[in-house]
């Protein structure tokens, strides 16, 4: 599986918006400036989150978008699954009757593992959890 573009600046958005924590709004045009996203990329990846209820607008002259919710309350799972939908490895994981050998098949228990684990893990990673690890120095984290 490859997430779209649309989860990973989605997320990087939502990251963006939790850097001001006391509810600051934060214009379109900074966030795109900020995380070098194209201005018409995050006017339509916030009305999704906006549907969603990830983010709230402010108008008026210091309007933007914030946060609705607390950055510990938000997943990185969630996300994923409001662009990508619920994403399972293979077909056969959420439709068992896409394949006529889904009922015997022994590899399929492990996609179905597999796909758990990784949602376990996704909804294991809050936006909180990004901002806290943004302040430690990066390493590159191997499984």
């Amino acid at each position: 599986m490859k997430l779209s573009t649309r989860s990973r600046y989605g997320t990087r958005i939502l990251l963006e918006l939790a850097r001001h924590p006391d509810g600051e709004p934060v214009q379109v045009s900074e966030i795109a400036r900020v995380q070098k996203i194209p201005v018409k990329y995050v006017e339509q990846l916030i009305r999704t989150l906006k549907s969603a209820q990830l983010i709230k607008s402010v108008r008026g002259s210091k309007g933007g978008h914030r946060l609705n919710k607390s950055a510990a309350a938000i997943t990185v799972g969630q996300i994923v699954r409001l662009f990508e939908g619920q994403t399972d490895l293979v077909e056969c994981v959420s439709a068992p009757d896409s394949c006529p050998r889904s009922l015997e098949c022994r590899v399929r228990v492990v996609w179905i593992e597999a796909t758990e684990a990784m949602y376990e893990k996704l909804d294991g990673v809050t936006i909180a959890d990004l901002i806290k690890e943004e302040k430690t120095p990066f390493t590159h984290r191997r499984c």
